[in-house]
């Protein structure tokens, strides 16, 4: 069964309250779709960065969020991984105040998750990172996971 690293911004769109703005209603309604009928497809995964970002702002959402991913098995953040996410920023694969995702990404390659889900389409799901993050992810040894959306694994 392949692996699904779950990203905050997964959890956040599943939680948020509806939104007006029609880019953020379709990513909602995606991602409850996703989640819905997809989601059984995978061996979910996440980390506690992502615990650590889905506790922050309105408590009652966020334990919303963190009821979500109570039973998801928590990926160990080694030492590897922590070097592996200074380099992407280090090497200016990842901007400077991007360092929470540089770690998920490193975390997700080296626990060789198959996809890393996300809607960060700034600093993850970007066309001019992806690149330059999978050549040094794979130079370092690691599987480079697929960064992807929940659309994009709703196929068969």
């Amino acid at each position: 069964m392949e692996s699904v690293y779950i990203e905050t911004s997964i959890l956040s769109y599943l939680t948020a309250r509806p939104s007006r703005n029609l880019i953020a209603a379709a990513r909602q309604q995606l991602t409850a779709e996703w989640w819905e009928k997809h989601r059984f497809k995978y061996r979910l995964v996440s980390s506690n960065v992502v615990i650590a970002e889905a506790s922050q702002g309105d408590a009652d959402q966020a334990h919303t969020r963190l009821n979500i991913i109570r039973d998801i098995p928590i990926l160990t953040i080694t030492s590897e991984c922590e070097y592996l996410a200074e380099r992407l920023v280090a090497d200016c694969i990842m901007p400077e105040n991007s360092q929470n995702d540089a770690l998920h990404l490193a975390i997700s390659c080296y626990h060789s998750a198959d996809f890393l889900m996300t809607w960060n389409c700034r600093h993850l799901a970007n066309a001019h990172i992806i690149p330059k993050a999978r050549r040094l992810i794979e130079s370092s040894g690691y599987v480079f996971s697929q960064i992807c959306t929940p659309e994009e694994l709703m196929g068969e």
